[in-house]
């Protein structure tokens, strides 16, 4: 979930905690097979002929700019009314996976991307190629591959992905010019050394900033450009232990050294006071910040500047996040659920619910992460744009790894304490993290 800063941070933390038990209560059905025939047909999906009610589950329905679609929507279909079904973005997952399990899905939801596999292997979700094939509004290939991977399983499209974000580097240009370097680093070396130069602890200055409650989450980019991944390919096994993952750990776990020991056991969100003091010079965060910078500290304008995340041996590498729509499989009107969808993925559409809006949102299609349009409308996004080609979506497919993740993030924040190695913190989590997968 990445729509409101605060609260998709709080979203993010409970949607872990609740995985496990979405997992459980989303395989609760009447035990009847989804009708794999829905959407498909000859020609563009047509408009009922009678009025139809699409229901629409969401954190985002009271936004003015959704609620002006719908209108904009009910007048090109006067057949078709959008009902907002709305829940609290902390609250949405458990809501909806409950709804689930009762058998009383909405007809369309707006959820977090990477959740789309996970319901469509329960049988929750309608496979969308039918619906796509019949129209030119969507095209699968326009989207970026790390979305398009979020909604994707079995090889086949269950969502739509409709907006995003990934992970890049802001820094402050006047603590740079200070310390007399040019520009931000574009390797691991050039941004250790920059953290090196910028960090004088006599005086309170700090190169980098880092959380140890935070640390698996913000550790999985260096991972992806060192060349590993969480997980074997098949799901079935631990892959962040390996030789790549252990290089990264290390050079990672090694940056606490030029971070502010007061804010480690602080949070992303939190941690963005001592960035804003000058206090940290860099700063490794979503899009989501550049918006709160603008928001919350406007005489910094200026000062700071974002750029891509430096390249490791793997080359160009980054973390994505986003949301996407997905239809349900017990929905009884879905061809106007479809024309919902279709019309919210106009290109219009996603730049006016993305760049165009007071947000820091990207949309998850090339055409529009390449067009000068948003690099006139919202030029601090342009480095997160060109980013979006280095997405990695994660592949993680097992329904346990939450717990696993959970245990990894325990043993990398006691690595950067000091309290064990990076190499220990790895195998200690590969261990356990074995442990569950057997079971």
């Amino acid at each position: 979930m990445v729509r409101f800063h605060k609260s998709w941070k709080t979203a993010a933390i409970v949607a872990l905690a609740l995985a496990t038990s979405l997992s459980v209560a989303a395989c609760g059905s009447d035990g009847k097979k989804p009708d794999t025939n829905i959407g498909k047909g000859p020609g563009p999906v047509k408009d009922p002929t009678t009025p139809q009610t699409v229901t629409f589950f969401s954190w985002v329905g009271n936004e003015p700019q959704m609620k002006k679609m719908a209108a904009e929507f009910h007048k090109q279909h006067p057949n078709i009314t959008i009902k907002f079904e709305n829940a609290p973005a902390e609250q949405a997952q458990q809501v909806l996976s409950t709804r689930i399990a009762g058998n009383t899905p909405p007809d369309v939801a707006y959820i977090n991307a990477s959740d789309t596999s996970d319901y469509a292997a329960r049988g929750a979700l309608v496979d969308l190629g039918g619906y796509m094939e019949r129209g030119e509004i969507v095209k699968p290939d326009n989207y970026v591959d790390g979305f398009k991977t979020f909604v994707t399983w079995n090889d086949k499209m269950w969502g739509l992905p409709f907006d995003g974000e990934t992970t890049g580097l802001f820094y402050r240009t006047d603590r740079f010019k200070e310390a007399g370097i040019d520009g931000p680093p574009k390797t691991w070396d050039e941004f250790k050394a920059a953290a090196e130069k910028l960090t004088d602890t006599a005086n309170g200055k700090y190169g980098f900033e880092m959380f140890a409650s935070e640390s698996a989450y913000y550790w999985y980019p260096w991972l992806y450009q060192a060349g590993g991944d969480a997980l074997t390919k098949d799901g079935k096994d631990i892959a962040f232990d390996s030789a790549q993952g252990k290089t990264a750990a290390e050079f990672y776990v090694n940056l606490a050294k030029y971070s502010p020991r007061d804010y480690l056991n602080s949070n992303s969100y939190d941690g963005r006071v001592a960035f804003a003091k000058g206090d940290v010079a860099m700063y490794v965060a979503g899009a989501w910040f550049a918006g709160t910078l603008a928001d919350e500290y406007p005489k910094l304008t200026g000062k700071w500047a974002a750029a891509p995340l430096p390249d490791g041996a793997a080359g160009c590498k980054t973390t994505i996040a986003g949301d996407s729509l997905v239809m349900f499989s017990k929905t009884k009107v879905s061809d106007a659920a479809w024309l919902w969808m279709e019309f919210l993925s106009q290109p219009d559409n996603l730049a006016n619910w993305t760049y165009k809006t007071e947000g820091t949102l990207l949309p998850p299609t090339k055409s529009l992460l390449g067009s000068p349009d948003l690099a006139t409308e919202k030029p601090v996004l342009k480095p997160f744009a060109d980013l979006m080609s280095c997405g990695v979506a994660s592949t993680v497919s097992n329904p346990k790894y939450p717990r696993i993740e959970t245990i990894l993030n325990e043993q990398l924040g006691k690595a950067i304490y000091g309290d064990q190695t990076a190499a220990e913190a790895l195998d200690n989590a590969a261990e356990q993290g074995r442990a569950i997968l057997a079971r």
